[in-house]
């Protein structure tokens, strides 16, 4: 591995450990010329999915563009980037188990949303809110009356 900092090409591993629940591995190096201390990470290689849009194109699949999203459904929530990590990595996970090449938007929107619901209602409302095109308040309206139905949600204190 070449330094960062000098750009030599003697390095010494100091810590090895396992990250991304399993998926990858975390080295801390050493540069024998300058000394000083880098981290690489070490992922298997997998084959890439595209994600299939509404309209037939296609782009990339995007753990980091899904985290941005689930950042932004919650915002001001009592939820983690751990939390967020752990949605966008099982998502991930499930999509390479689950598709060769090409996974359908809506497939993965769906998914994500189920997940997000999991994590917090409230967050999931907001990304449904954008997801699904929420045009006025009946949209919302639709939206709740299962979950408030539902009997699992927590009670207020």
């Amino acid at each position: 591995m070449r330094c960062p900092f000098c750009r030599a090409d003697n390095d010494r591993v100091i810590d090895s450990r396992a990250g991304d629940d399993g998926a990858s591995i975390r080295r801390r190096r050493e540069c024998v010329g300058c000394r000083r201390r880098f981290t690489t990470y070490e992922r298997v290689e997998r084959h890439l999915l595209s994600v299939v849009k509404k309209g037939g194109d296609r782009e990339p699949f995007d753990r980091d563009k899904i985290k941005r999203g689930l950042a932004k459904a919650c915002w001001k929530r009592p939820v983690t980037e751990e939390d967020i990590e752990g949605v966008a990595l099982a998502l991930e996970a499930e999509l390479y188990g689950a598709y060769e090449t090409d996974v359908p938007s809506d497939v993965l929107g769906e998914r994500l949303m189920e997940l997000l619901k999991a994590l917090d209602t409230v967050a999931y409302v907001r990304f449904a809110s954008v997801y699904r095109e929420f045009k006025d308040v009946r949209d919302f309206v639709d939206e709740l009356e299962p979950i408030l139905a539902e009997s699992t949600l927590p009670q207020r204190p």
